[in-house]
């Protein structure tokens, strides 16, 4: 029987050949689209935005509301004197009306469901008791909420962790599904790049000490709350750029509107026959060529964006890294856990001249049986595999276990007067020549030929004997090169980032099929080499989870920090990965695209339509002020009334059509930036322009077949 092994927790790994399977799927803490209580929380939400002041942050909607409020101070008047067709008025005061609220709703919904994931974690919240150690060295009893940054705690199995921290003394699992969803727990340990600990989770072995490093208020998990409530998302750069190019259209549509009154009421005077346009026709053509469309939905794809990202687990600081990591041109992975697999593995037992596969695989079996690595795991696994050789047991008391040592590069055991070990390989040559054994001379080449490959060789000796070399291999994940592919076709240069020399690196690079690489980097190479990509006008994601990562997360445009890292770590990234998963930093970039196409779709879906609506009612509108126009009413729409009446109809349903598109996102596709334009373009520019046309005619019919126009 082999020696107990201690579990080993691993890291779950994306599967699947396409970046859209890295897309979020339905995790426990996501609600439904139209979760009831979400919607009913919307709902109400959309009547508080109608105020004039809230609304003045949407230009757009904001002319709407104005536009509403006009045609309603008008119906009043006019069911006070009597003028005026007052059925006509009404229908049209109320669908503009509806026409904010639609718009309101939009954004409510996006709002809501960030809120929702809020009231979730509020309710994670507890003031527990935590035990203080005092300066004379004893343990007092005092309230979670009372601990400032600096105190530290004594946490035992059993105990919620009282604050955020960072373990200083000792090792323990941790559960932090009430944070991450998962309900596997997690190893935190003094001294390392998983030190970090957030209060609320639960200790469930050992005893750890904690250093707190919050005060209360600003612990993650307020800072969780604070930013996943979507109303305080700030917008980005290019949604600010978008806002100012939707109001600057709205003014000209504005003053082109207004000056259409007095060009009717002279055409009219001249010609002797002729009605003018009403105040209501006037604010509904503004209304329908002004792009309402997207001015209704541009926030809710914004705070949406970011809900998605929530949902994979990933908490964003602001909108903008969000964004960012749809622009992202240069992706920084590391290759231990992103890239490969992250533990060597063995796949291969070269034995020297002169001895056998099965002798080789047998002494390096026996010498692997108490290491606890991975490394020295799949040494065992791959002796039974092969040769069919199970774990023995061997007694303690007739062997003596040679544990691994930084100063001997190797390890094994002395067992019925052997002198079994592997390691290095100069180690191993060295441990055999002070035995007066000779090295043979196809164990150098045999190194060698597996160092340029990419592998680590490890040497196995009996005492003067040497035996062999193992073959280690970082084994890189399935799909990764497919994934990396798929990246490069976007236009983003993927680099890996090691420590191993460059001959190793270029090996697993080439397998991989990233673009480039970055070997035996240190925490300075790493941050020069992002300000160099920077400097050439590309924007570079990354991910770390150690202090010595936290210059150049600080520095990168998207910083994805690991949950299990530092405080450090996840001070200085602008995201943080609650499962703290490498591969997590391809599908946050997945994400961020999905974004800048949704945006970019239904902006151009927005102005298509506003274009074949001029086209559609122009001619309807004002056939009664210029009678020629008749002629170019093409889809022979009843009367001026009706069109009208069909086309504000029309422009409020759009908006709430679209809602769930705007939510869920375009379906996201690998592409080029030429090939989704040229995509955007067809799909959504021609929808744009032909969905009014049928769109306001059926309307349009309905109303007359109703007598509503």
């Amino acid at each position: 029987m082999p020696t107990a092994i201690a579990p080993r927790t691993t890291q779950p790994q994306a599967s699947g050949d396409d970046l859209t399977s890295l897309l979020p799927k339905k995790l426990a803490h996501a609600r439904p689209l139209f979760d009831p209580s979400i919607v009913a929380r919307a709902t109400k939400a959309s009547f508080a935005k109608l105020n004039p002041v809230t609304l003045l942050k949407n230009p757009v909607m904001f002319v709407v509301e104005a536009g509403a409020a006009l045609t309603t101070v008008f119906l009043i008047r006019d069911m006070a004197t009597g003028a005026g067709d007052i059925g006509f008025q009404v229908q049209i005061s109320l669908w503009l009306w509806f026409t904010v609220l639609f718009a309101n709703f939009a954004e409510a919904m996006a709002e809501a469901r960030g809120k929702a994931q809020a009231d979730a974690l509020r309710k994670t919240k507890t003031d527990v008791i935590a035990k203080r150690l005092t300066s004379a060295g004893t343990l007092e009893q005092v309230a979670g909420s009372s601990l400032r940054m600096g105190d530290v705690v004594v946490c035992d199995a059993g105990d919620l962790i009282p604050g955020d921290g960072e373990v200083i003394e000792g090792i323990a699992t941790v559960d932090e599904s009430v944070i991450t969803g998962e309900s596997a727990p997690v190893i935190r340990e003094s001294g390392g790049d998983r030190s970090a600990v957030t209060g609320g989770t639960k200790v469930l072995s050992d005893q750890i000490r904690i250093k707190i490093t919050s005060n209360p208020g600003e612990t993650f998990l307020d800072r969780m709350i604070a930013l996943v409530e979507g109303a305080e998302r700030q917008k980005t750069p290019n949604e600010v750029a978008l806002n100012i190019l939707i109001a600057g259209l709205t003014l000209i549509f504005l003053l082109a509107v207004v000056t259409l009154q007095p060009f009717a009421i002279f055409s009219v005077a001249q010609a002797g026959s002729g009605t003018t346009p009403t105040v209501a026709v006037l604010v509904s053509l503004l209304v329908c060529l002004i792009p309402t469309t997207i001015g209704g939905l541009l926030s809710a794809i914004g705070i949406a964006g970011m809900d998605r990202v929530m949902q994979h687990n990933v908490l964003a600081m602001s909108g903008k890294a969000v964004e960012a990591a749809g622009d992202v041109n240069s992706l920084l992975l590391d290759k231990t856990g992103t890239i490969t697999l992250g533990n060597r593995q063995a796949v291969e037992f070269l034995p020297v001249n002169g001895v056998t596969s099965e002798l080789l695989a047998d002494a390096a079996q026996l010498s692997s049986l108490a290491d606890e690595t991975p490394e020295g795991r799949s040494v065992v696994v791959l002796a039974k595999e092969k040769y069919g050789l199970r774990g023995r047991h061997i007694p303690e008391h007739e062997a003596t276990f040679i544990p691994f040592t930084a100063y001997t590069r190797m390890s094994g055991v002395d067992f019925e007067g052997r002198q079994l070990r592997k390691g290095s390989t100069d180690a191993i040559a060295k441990f055999v020549t002070e035995r007066g054994g000779e090295v043979p001379g196809n164990f150098q080449e045999m190194s060698d030929r597996i160092a340029r490959a990419g592998g680590t060789p490890l040497g196995v000796a009996d005492g003067s004997r040497l035996l062999g070399v193992i073959h280690l291999k970082d084994v890189v994940k399935g799909g990764m090169k497919e994934r990396i592919g798929q990246l490069r076709r976007m236009g983003i240069r993927s680099i890996m980032i090691t420590g191993d020399n460059p001959l190793t690196a270029a090996a697993i690079a080439a397998e991989a099929g990233v673009d480039d690489f970055l070997a035996q980097a240190t925490p300075k190479d790493k941050l020069e080499y992002i300000r160099k990509e920077q400097a050439e006008g590309r924007l570079v994601a990354m991910t770390g989870d150690g202090t010595n990562d936290a210059p150049a997360l600080a520095q990168a445009d998207v910083g994805l920090a690991m949950n299990t890292g530092t405080a450090a770590a996840k001070e200085a990234g602008n995201m943080v990965d609650l499962d703290s998963n490498p591969t997590k930093l391809i599908e946050v970039v997945a994400i961020g695209k999905q974004l800048l196409i949704t945006r970019g779709a239904l902006t151009t879906f927005s102005i298509a339509n506003d274009v074949a609506k001029y086209f559609a009612i122009i001619p309807a509108m004002f056939m009664v002020t210029y009678p020629a126009l008749a002629k170019l009413n093409i889809m022979g729409l009843h009367t001026s009334r009706s069109a009208v009446l069909s086309a504000v109809i029309f422009n409020a349903l759009i908006i709430i059509a679209l809602v769930p598109l705007a939510l869920r996102g375009v379906k996201y596709r690998p592409l080029d930036a030429a090939s989704l334009l040229r995509r955007n373009l067809l799909v959504y520019g021609i929808g744009g322009l032909v969905a009014p046309f049928p769109g306001i005619w059926v309307i349009d019919q309905l109303l007359v077949a109703l007598r509503l126009a």
